[in-house]
């Protein structure tokens, strides 16, 4: 009695772990999530956004450091020699009565020590300092409008990879539907079949259509399940292949709603905006590169203590001025500069064409979206004649008018519009968002 009791014991010890294993499961598939928390969650643990904001932090640091060159330049010094003989020496001619008295040779500067401290303000540098300044700001404005553009890309996966789950989830749906509608027939049918009131035939048609059904069942859960997985990943939660999502496939807003000018909205896109930033950009690169070859002026102050041979130390200090013209790099620099021009002509020229460019992917954005819209009226106009047409033939087949093969085909044929149908929603769901993406709103 006690090895029995002792093994009862031990089960419920198992069953109750079991039990508490499956309440304690993953934290994500307790709860249908929502297209808005999977856009947080992507925006919050998605690596290339950490990237674009250590870009950002850097691309400021370099603007406090271009900001230094306001100020004066200092800078300290110290130095010792000893050297083997005298650096400077004198012979003496000494009269015949002072010989042996003193040295007939004096020598100077066998050693000595040396310490200094400059303070350089520079009054004017051809305008590369405030030049340098903007190019530091500009690079900050350049790497928010990466990052701000990585968002939206993140975001406009998440809805991708959220809607072809939900698709998924619906398509699903609607199998587990047909197939319990098949297996009723096929109860039906082999009653029928039991009476003698139809044929072999029809019992096989039935089951062959079911174990088909099954089939395409089993892969579309596999590929659901993968698909979970992988939007899992995208979005930086723990891996779980049975998430539920919460938002459904529904159309509302027609896209004459969101319809805007495409030559005024190109402006307000971040592509823009960087082109906008790269003319600026190759402009102060020109600045910076005549700043080269025009006059530098500066002011300074300067003090030093040096003691030579070991005698006391003497103290000194100077207040200058300067000024210095690159007069032999004008020649070179005339060069120089009018390959700079050359290259903000480049440069406006590419933006010419980039904006065409951006402006067609706009237009071409709104034809996928009307003709996704167009695409969901004609699914629904074909499903509602699905759903009638198989009315029909349900009571055709009961009255004996027509049939399994009949039935089955009616079936069948509701069973696509309704992929069809969920398809095309998805595929309007997407072109919206990238339609307001590619008009620089957001969404």
């Amino acid at each position: 009695m006690m090895v029995i009791g002792e093994c009862y014991r031990k089960k419920i010890t198992v069953y109750i772990l079991l039990i508490l294993s499956l309440v304690a499961g993953p934290a994500w598939a307790q709860k249908a999530l929502t297209l808005k928390e999977c856009r947080e969650l992507a925006l919050k643990n998605n690596t290339g956004i950490r990237n674009g904001e250590l870009e950002v932090e850097a691309s400021r640091r370099i603007k406090s450091s271009a900001f230094t060159g306001y100020f004066p330049k200092v800078n300290a010094g110290a130095g010792i020699f000893r050297a083997h003989d005298d650096l400077i020496s004198m012979h003496l001619d000494l009269p015949p009565a002072f010989a042996g008295m003193f040295p007939d040779t004096l020598g100077f500067l066998e050693k000595g020590d040396l310490l200094y401290i400059n303070v350089a303000q520079p009054l004017y540098a051809g305008g590369r300092i405030y030049n340098g300044n903007k190019l530091a700001a500009l690079g900050v404005d350049v790497s928010y409008m990466k990052l701000m553009m990585i968002r939206k890309e993140i975001l406009i996966g998440t809805e991708e990879q959220y809607w072809q789950n939900v698709l998924l989830s619906e398509k699903m749906k609607t199998v587990i539907k047909y197939e319990e509608l098949l297996e009723n027939l096929l109860k039906q049918v082999e009653a029928f079949y039991a009476a003698g009131v139809v044929m072999k035939n029809d019992v096989l048609k039935v089951r062959s259509k079911l174990s088909e059904i099954r089939l395409n069942r089993s892969k579309l859960d596999n590929g659901r399940k993968l698909a979970g997985m992988a939007f899992c990943q995208y979005i930086g939660i723990p891996v779980d292949d049975t998430l539920v999502f919460a938002d459904v496939l529904d159309v509302k807003k027609s896209p004459q709603d969101m319809h805007v000018d495409h030559l005024e909205y190109v402006r307000m896109r971040q592509e823009y905006k960087l082109l906008e930033k790269s003319q600026e950009a190759e402009k102060l690169q020109s600045k910076m590169k005549l700043g080269e070859y025009l006059p530098v002026l500066s002011v300074g102050v300067s003090g030093y203590r040096m003691s030579l041979d070991g005698e006391k130390g003497t103290y000194n200090g100077m207040v200058y001025g300067m000024a210095q013209v690159p007069i032999s790099d004008w020649w070179g620099g005339s060069y120089e500069l009018k390959e700079r021009k050359l290259k903000e002509n480049i440069n406006c020229n590419d933006i010419k064409e980039k904006t065409e460019l951006l402006v067609l992917q706009m237009e071409k954005t709104w034809q996928d979206l009307t003709a996704s819209w167009q695409e969901v009226a004609l699914c629904e106009k074909s499903r509602e004649e699905a759903v009638e047409n198989l009315k029909v033939n349900e009571d055709g087949y009961k009255n004996g008018i027509i049939n399994v093969s009949d039935l089955l085909e009616a079936q069948a044929l509701l069973l696509e519009a309704e992929n069809r149908l969920v398809e095309a929603r998805a595929r309007y769901r997407i072109n919206t968002i990238k339609y307001l993406q590619v008009t620089g709103r957001d969404f």
